[in-house]
């Protein structure tokens, strides 16, 4: 919670969810080091690794072969990651890294859209 007020300057505009905190500390504090992670400026001469791993990552359920030239592209399963982000929409932090998947990553845009149960994430 304290690296969360710090970047919401002591929680102005928004009140603090305890129950969410309560029920996993420990994805809640990684889930907000992975937005901070990948939120960090990219360096001229050095892309951030975090940020283009978040661009590219891919379906483990995908047929197509998982050959990329970026070293920093992995598989996840999108039904669970879908599943998650539904059932957390509560939470700023997992609103937000939706929102980031849904426009920095193709691969789960595409998968967003053809699910035919969007409204639960809605």
């Amino acid at each position: 919670a304290g690296l969360w007020t710090v970047f919401t300057l002591g929680g102005v505009g928004s009140k603090p969810t305890p129950q969410l905190e309560q029920c996993s500390p420990l994805a809640n504090q990684s889930l907000l080091l992975l937005l901070v992670l990948a939120n960090l400026t990219d360096a001229p001469d050095t892309p951030n690794p975090y940020r283009q791993a978040i661009m590219s990552f891919k379906n483990t359920q995908d047929s197509t072969a998982f050959s990329s030239s970026n070293p920093h592209t992995f598989q996840i399963n999108f039904n669970s990651l879908y599943t998650a982000l539904c059932e957390q929409q509560k939470s700023d932090q997992a609103t937000l890294l939706l929102y980031m998947l849904l426009h920095q990553n193709g691969n789960v845009r595409t998968y967003v859209l053809a699910r035919t149960d969007i409204e639960n994430l809605v």
